[in-house]
């Protein structure tokens, strides 16, 4: 987050703007907690702000929930059209514009690698939030890519962090997967860590598993 920040503020001096000087951002956070999201842009929002920022899909969500008056600026969503925040990536229409990282094909990629790098890998778990915006489409290229690979998909949800250390113990040592593939999640990715840790308990255990993110 700190190297966001800093992208940001990076960003804003290039184009002439300087916090303190002639600009005022108001930062707020969710601290790992997606649903205090639409609380802060609601706050933001009784600020009157010029124009809000978001990071991920959750937040630009609940942004669009309590404002179609204040410009909202989406620094990062998989699929704006999916998710009706747009009309279309050329003509967006309504309050809500920004960068689309429209990645879908990266899982079936990320398999591939894993392919490579793994002599006789046969098994791999998929741990996602499938209600995360994009992970079905990424799933299903990650399906068909198995099929092409003759790999054997496990799928394993994750629905809040409490999940993580279940998911991981489910995947590596109950359904003795060689290697875990992680799905974009707003829970995995601010519990990143989290899942590191748990991947390398996992990966210390007898039966050595592989992670990629």
């Amino acid at each position: 987050m700190k190297a966001r920040i800093e992208a940001f503020q990076q960003g804003l001096r290039e184009l002439g703007y300087v916090e303190g000087q002639n600009i005022l951002v108001e930062y707020r956070f969710a601290e790992g907690n997606p649903d205090r999201l639409r609380t802060l842009a609601g706050e933001l929002v009784r600020l009157k702000v010029d124009v809000i920022v978001t990071e991920g899909t959750t937040a630009t969500r609940f942004a669009k929930e309590v404002t179609s008056a204040v410009p909202i600026v989406m620094a990062q969503d998989p699929d704006p059209v999916a998710t009706g925040f747009v009309a279309s990536l050329s003509r967006p229409g309504g309050n809500i514009t920004g960068l689309s990282n429209l990645r879908s094909d990266l899982g079936g990629k990320r398999l591939e690698i894993l392919k490579d790098t793994i002599p006789g890998l046969s098994r791999v778990a998929v741990i996602g939030t499938s209600a995360t915006p994009g992970n079905t489409q990424a799933l299903a290229d990650v399906e068909r890519a198995a099929n092409v690979l003759a790999l054997r998909l496990q799928i394993f949800e994750v629905s809040g962090p409490q999940d993580i250390e279940t998911a991981f113990k489910a995947a590596t040592t109950d359904g003795h997967a060689e290697a875990v593939l992680v799905l974009a999640s707003p829970y995995l990715l601010s519990n990143r860590t989290r899942v590191a840790d748990v991947a390398e308990e996992a990966a210390s255990q007898p039966c050595t598993t592989h992670r990629i993110t």
